[in-house]
């Protein structure tokens, strides 16, 4: 699998499939290695990540991340096997136990979730699989944000996909995590040098984010309290969360991310629009 050290992550359920793939082809083209897709309330991440596979030949295709209550462990398992053999490598599985919101809206009870991600995991490695079996053994990553999730991370998967977190994040993670385990962090950015315009957009991404227990766990641990979490986010902890200014402003905050002890960044290009701001990953394609 050659993830390169730079990808993109992006909400492709905001565009229809054939504009998806387009977009695809375009990440591809601009020299990323790899492309995360989220599963929320949208496309089922497997067969959306069988559609951009089918339409790249060398992009890495990441679930960022597969919801464990869609599916029982051995359809994730199965899943996994048959895009890694389909692709020849090029799919990633990036796992999470989601939020409790998204799934009481699937009708799940939402379990403790360190023991139920344990369980999910072991579930998985014993689960059978009777179709040709690819190359390799596929890699997992589990959305982490704790150091219980990290150290489960490093015992029985093969790395994490922290999002929404600061370079300092990334230092704590990468201690937990070994030398030996992936780190694919994700990192929103704003292609704007004006403050008060780049944190109105930064207040908007985050939003959402402030009603998620996990998040806002996290940002505790990680120093900020009540008042940052207040108004839509303090100054304070925009600038933390998400990287904003011109380019150079951008590329060092990834290079933080890089010197802190990742192995891959996924940028979110977040803009005026719903839709990914293809002006910033064109700015930064590493071609």
């Amino acid at each position: 699998m050659q993830m390169k050290r730079l990808g993109v992550w992006a909400a492709t359920d905001r565009f229809s499939a054939s504009d998806a793939a387009g977009f695809a082809r375009r990440v591809e083209s601009w020299g990323y290695g790899a492309l995360w897709i989220p599963e929320g309330l949208g496309r089922e991440i497997f067969s959306a990540s069988a559609w951009l596979l089918a339409n790249t030949s060398t992009l890495v295709v990441a679930s960022g991340i597969a919801n464990i209550y869609a599916r029982d462990p051995m359809s994730s398992a199965s899943a996994q096997k048959g895009l890694d053999e389909q692709s020849g490598g090029r799919f990633l599985l990036g796992l999470g136990v989601s939020h409790l919101p998204i799934v009481e809206a699937r009708k799940h009870t939402y379990g403790k979730p360190l023991a139920t991600m344990r369980a999910y995991l072991q579930g998985m490695a014993a689960s059978t699989y009777g179709a040709v079996s690819p190359a390799a053994a596929p890699k997992t990553v589990l959305a982490a944000l704790g150091p219980k999730m990290l150290q489960l991370s490093a015992e029985l998967a093969d790395g994490a996909h922290p999002y929404n977190v600061p370079p300092e994040h990334t230092r704590q993670a990468r201690a937990i995590l070994g030398t030996s385990k992936l780190l694919c962090v994700e990192q929103a950015a704003i292609l704007e040098t004006n403050a008060a315009a780049a944190r109105a957009l930064g207040r908007r991404f985050l939003d959402f984010y402030f009603s998620l227990p996990n998040y806002i766990n996290c940002w505790r641990q990680l120093g900020f309290t009540d008042r940052d979490f207040a108004g839509g986010g303090s100054d304070r902890l925009i600038d933390a969360v998400i990287a904003w200014g011109d380019e150079k402003a951008i590329r060092a905050r990834i290079e933080d991310h890089w010197q802190a002890g990742a192995d891959h960044v996924c940028v979110q290009a977040v803009g005026p629009a719903l839709q990914p701001d293809e002006s910033l990953l064109a700015l930064l394609a590493p071609r």
